[in-house]
């Protein structure tokens, strides 16, 4: 069973729980932030789940880039980190929308794949 370690922002955290529950349901064994279910500080909650990017027995990086504010395929400053932090350690980096276009040069150099909804491609 593959680990899938999801991340985004948490004003999309209903979604990242909806995403949680369907790569479940297809067998995946999936991490997600625990600011989802504690009252953490965030540097505390970004310890936590950049340990969890580091650890060699977590393999893909899937990042719920929904839309935020109006703005389409949102990553935020502590997304992007986990990005880093993914491509960094060597793991497959997954975006479950599109490229987010003020990021995209480095998204595209660092091989981050755009799943544009489609969670199938991730197998």
């Amino acid at each position: 069973m593959k680990n899938i370690i999801l991340c985004g922002s948490m004003k999309v955290k209903d979604k990242i729980l909806e995403i949680a529950k369907t790569l479940e349901k297809d067998g995946y064994n999936v991490l997600i932030p625990r600011e989802c279910f504690e009252d953490l500080d965030k540097a505390t909650a970004s310890r936590i789940h950049f340990d969890k990017i580091c650890d060699s027995n977590n393999e893909i990086v899937l990042v719920v880039n929904a839309t935020k504010n109006g703005i389409d395929n949102y990553i935020g400053p502590n997304s992007f980190a986990e990005i880093a932090f993914g491509f960094y350690f060597n793991k497959r980096v997954y975006l479950l929308n599109d490229i987010y276009e003020p990021y995209k040069d480095e998204l595209e150099g660092w091989k981050v794949i755009p799943l544009k909804g489609n969670l199938d491609l991730i197998k």
